[in-house]
């Protein structure tokens, strides 16, 4: 289920009024059972990959606590915690390597075997990727390493842990939470709270505008030019480059927005997962800024526990590296993302070697006096350098992303009326207000507080603004319903 589709309009509110009228008691089992139909409504079968990740976690997380059939838990670094934790973070992983990483595999060494002239029988899986694996699995992994660390008990209530793991307005796509965060919130009572349900409508409508005003208008002009780049000349392909930048931020945050504004109507609070990225005066800030969920699972669970910064120089570009080749392997089966892991990881550790260096150029030219140009040439260097990377993440291919290159670097083809004559000009110039409305959107919010700004408006202006909003998402939307980009990872 889409949250963009006419389904979630009518699922959202019957979930949500159905959730207020039960009692206490009955609330998780109303949460569990919409969202394992949530769930089922994209390949219900798949529901059950979710039930044995949950049931090798949960036992996993009690026997660690002593709540199983062990009497009693022993210091975290008891041989047999440790091989649970192994066994159960095993379990999570092969299920996903299964389902996302053997066809790639398989691919690569039947690839070397064909060069090597070997006879290599094994064959790809006719398998679909199931929605939101990598999200569900992340999730399920920071609660066992969580319980073995002892930063959280066991959850006794099987029901409640499966709703932590498949709570519907994050489970494709998340923010992917901590149990410490999400967990006691299934426990707590919500009341409603008219105030929380405008101000979570009102980010769920906002997410929804970038996703189907923003993300799929420009969507239009960017799939066609990469799904073919052979066809397209340099402005083209520079021009779809930009485009990009923005669609897959409106279109991911727009789904955070929606996610964190569903959960907010009902009481539960999110983590924030996006914070204007495109601000960002350095790729260390970059990934400060975006998905944040996933860069602390990240820094919290693989590159601390390589050593960080806390070793030397060459371990610690190696840590870098690591943490960012998985990062992009976790996006996705391909080697366009494993190059652009490896290009986040290179800015990384040519940032962290080259900042002394950054500061004495600073300045020799005079930058270190003037804060304000300095910050803004960092801020349009990060985001060229993000820009660049973004070529690799979505071409279809590496030869493709190549290709893509050398167009543009070639120059080739400068001819604005051969672009006109695919995109016409009130197309494009809708694209590029849609961006300009989202940034001054963004300006105003990191300024002043969107939300406190909208309050001192008269209830008629607010409530005015809201409709021009939810009609410019009803009636600017592409006819087709197109899913979030990140479902597929």
């Amino acid at each position: 289920m889409l949250f963009n589709s006419l389904q979630f309009a009518l699922f959202f509110p019957l979930a949500t009024l159905l959730y207020f009228l039960l009692p206490q008691g009955m609330r998780w089992g109303l949460l569990l059972a919409a969202s394992c139909y949530f769930y089922m409504t994209f390949v219900p079968v798949y529901i059950l990959i979710l039930a044995v990740t949950i049931v090798v976690d949960y036992l996993a997380a009690l026997w660690m606590g002593g709540m199983g059939r062990m009497e009693s838990a022993g210091p975290s670094d008891d041989p047999k915690r440790r091989l649970i934790l192994m066994g159960s973070l095993a379990c999570t992983v092969l299920i996903l390597a299964f389902f996302k990483y053997f066809n790639f595999l398989n691919g690569n060494i039947a690839f070397l075997a064909r060069h090597a002239g070997w006879d290599y029988p094994i064959k790809g899986l006719e398998i679909i990727l199931p929605i939101g694996l990598s999200f569900h699995t992340f999730q399920s992994m920071s609660y066992v390493i969580e319980v073995y660390r002892g930063n959280q008990k066991p959850e006794r209530h099987f029901g409640i842990y499966a709703l932590y793991v498949m709570f519907y307005p994050q489970l494709v796509a998340g923010p992917i939470e901590r149990p410490q965060n999400l967990l006691h919130q299934f426990r707590e009572k919500h009341a409603f709270d008219a105030r929380r349900v405008i101000d979570g409508l009102r980010l769920m409508l906002w997410g929804m505008f970038k996703k189907v005003v923003i993300a799929d208008r420009l969507a239009l002009f960017v799939d066609p030019i990469y799904d073919h780049p052979a066809g397209h000349e340099a402005p083209a392909l520079i021009l779809a480059t930009y485009f990009f930048a923005f669609q897959i931020y409106c279109d991911f945050s727009g789904y955070t927005d929606i996610a964190i504004g569903a959960a907010r109507v009902m009481g539960f609070d999110l983590m924030k997962n996006f914070n204007r990225p495109y601000a960002a005066a350095s790729v260390a800030d970059f990934w400060r800024r975006w998905h944040i969920s996933l860069s602390s699972w990240f820094k919290d669970y693989l590159y601390y526990p390589l050593g960080g910064n806390r070793v030397g120089k060459a371990r610690w570009m190696a840590n870098i590296m690591t943490v960012f080749l998985v990062s992009g392997l976790w996006h996705g089966a391909n080697w366009t993302y494993v190059i652009w892991g490896a290009l986040h990881g290179i800015y990384m550790a040519a940032g962290a070697l080259g900042s002394g260096l950054r500061e004495k150029a600073a300045k020799a030219i005079g930058l270190d006096r003037l804060p304000g140009i300095r910050h803004g040439l960092n801020v349009l260097a990060t985001f060229h350098l993000v820009l660049f990377a973004w070529i690799f993440f979505r071409a279809r291919s590496l030869a493709d992303a190549f290709l893509i290159i050398r167009t543009i670097a070639s120059g080739a083809g400068f001819h604005a009326e051969r672009i006109l004559a695919a995109h016409p000009l009130p197309a494009l110039a809708a694209c590029l207000g849609a961006i300009a409305i989202l940034e001054a959107a963004q300006w105003i919010h990191a300024s002043r507080g969107a939300a406190n700004l909208l309050t001192r408006f008269p209830a008629p202006v607010r409530w005015g603004l809201y409709l021009i909003v939810l009609l410019c998402v009803l009636n600017l939307r592409p006819a087709q319903v197109s899913p979030f980009i990140y479902f597929q990872f």
